[in-house]
Formats: C-alpha cells, structure tokens, sequence
C-alpha cells in the first residue's frame, strides 16, 4: 500500500461528513427538482409522478407572469448591485485610515449585518408606514401641507423601499471584503504615486481601483447573486405587492408551490433560476481570470 493512502483516507475521513450533509441538503433535492421539473406531481405524495416531457418548460415560455417577476428581478439586480459595490468601496476606504477609535466606525458600519434579516423588515416595515418614522418626521416638518407617502403600497416606491433594505444590511458585508484588499496594498505604491503627482482622489483611479478589480469583480457578482435570489425582505415587507410590483422569481417559485400547489411548475421555475446564477457565478470567473482571489 502506498504511503500516502492513509493520509487520502484521513482526509476523506474528515470531508465525508461535510459531503453528506452537501447530498442530502442539495445535490439530492436538485436531482429531484430536475426529476419532477419533467413530471407532474399531484396533491397526494404518494402519487407516483407522471412523465410530461418538457411542458412544463413550455409553460414556463408562455407564461408571462415569469418574464415579468424575471424583469422585476433584474431591476432589483440593477437597482441594487452599483449602489452596493461603490457604497461598500467609499465606506472601505473611509475606515482604511489610522486614527484613533477607527475601529469603533467599522464595527458600525458592519453592525447592520449581524441584524436578522426578519427584525430589519419588520423594523422597515415599520419606519415605511403612513404613521411610521419617516413619514411622521416629514410631517413634522412639513405641517398641514404632508400627505403620508405610501412607501409599500405604492407599485412605484415599494420596489426602491424593498431595496433599501437589501443595501442596508449588505454594505458593511462587502465593506469588509473591499477592507482585506486595501490593507493588502502596499503604502509605498502610494507614495511613489505622490511623487508623480497623483494625490487625493487621483490617487485611487491610479492605484485603489485597478489594484482592487479582483475585489469589485467578486463583490459584484456575489452581490449580483443575492440580488438574484432575493425573497425575505419581498415576503416579510409586501408579500408581492402591491400589484405584483415586487414579486420577484425567488418569490414567485414560493408562490406557485406553497399558495397553488403547483410543485412541478414551481421546480421549472427553479432551475431557470438556477441558469440563472449559474451564469452570474461564470461571469466571476471570465473577468477575474487568472487575477481571482485566492
């Protein structure tokens, strides 16, 4: 026997855990999702599934209630991504300084993201309401002439509204990615900088941003990914709503299997998704090239 096969074996040893928790929680619900994305499932689980070929793919072309949560999705994709990426940057770069108490800014700004998602919609929710937070200082300030501003219950604000909150709890996460890349830049690159008279905000198109196109590639696809499958801030906040302005493909395949109980439709829905980030994921690797992040 060789004399690594105990060190191989230690090492499967110690990963089989981790692959059986991976099978069970999703290589097998995929194989299964693909199973019955071809099927047709009825109410009662002890039906066995019945083989339909790809009807449901050819609803799934035909139903336009999918091509339109499909765009809500890419508005919220763009909506949020850009803000994220240069937000996380500026705010980077703000605590990559040393001065004293600096840490205290940074555990600020990353504090929003130890916050459960459920407390932020809800608190949110509440700030957005007509006698909530915002519209109540508005209206302070504004007396006798402020009508309440219908922040959910508007199909033109409540997607912007659902989006706040996204970047809200996002930007001290990838603020802290943008961080491990600036302190990895070598001050002295900075200095010579100086000496050709690159100073101030000059100074980061010469040298941050190109030094840290690994990063923005990462954080924006990753952030791009999020974006894609956003579903806890549109359920917790609007449930779709209103006039189905933010349902969203994530929501929509909760929708269709949980409130119709079309499972197998909700499963084609899913693995377009899934096309979906999938493609997301190769576009890191394509710009990142050989400059990814290891």
């Amino acid at each position: 026997m060789s004399s690594s096969a105990p060190r191989t074996a230690t090492a499967w040893g110690f990963l089989l855990p981790a692959l059986v928790l991976v099978g069970l929680s999703v290589l097998i619900p995929a194989a299964m999702a693909l199973v019955m994305s071809v099927s047709q499932a009825g109410l009662d689980v002890s039906e066995p599934l019945r083989f339909v070929g790809l009807a449901n793919v050819r609803r799934l072309l035909a139903d336009p209630m999918f091509f339109r949560v499909t765009g809500t999705t890419f508005l919220y994709l763009v909506g949020v991504v850009p803000p994220i990426v240069l937000g996380a940057l500026a705010l980077a770069v703000l605590v990559n300084r040393q001065l004293p108490g600096i840490h205290w800014f940074r555990g600020a700004f990353y504090t929003p993201v130890l916050v459960s998602i459920v407390v932020a919609a809800i608190a949110f929710r509440w700030i957005y309401a007509e006698n909530g937070l915002v519209n109540g200082w508005l209206s302070a300030l504004l007396p006798g002439s402020f009508q309440p501003i219908a922040f959910l219950t508007s199909p033109l604000l409540a997607l912007p509204s659902v989006m706040l909150v996204t970047l809200w709890k996002g930007l001290g996460y990838y603020m802290v990615i943008f961080l491990a890349g600036l302190q990895g830049i070598s001050p002295d690159l900075y200095e010579a900088a100086a000496l050709d008279g690159s100073e101030g905000l000059r100074k980061h198109f010469d040298i941050t941003l190109p030094l840290l196109r690994p990063y923005i590639t990462l954080v924006a696809v990753i952030s791009a990914i999020a974006a894609t499958k956003v579903f806890e801030e549109v359920y917790l906040m609007t449930q779709g709503g209103p006039a189905d302005s933010t349902r969203t493909l994530v929501y929509y395949v909760y929708d269709q299997a949980f409130s119709e109980l079309e499972i197998s439709y909700a499963c084609t829905i899913g693995l377009a998704l899934f096309l979906i980030v999938l493609l997301l994921s190769l576009v890191r690797y394509l710009f990142a090239g050989d400059r990814a992040l290891t």
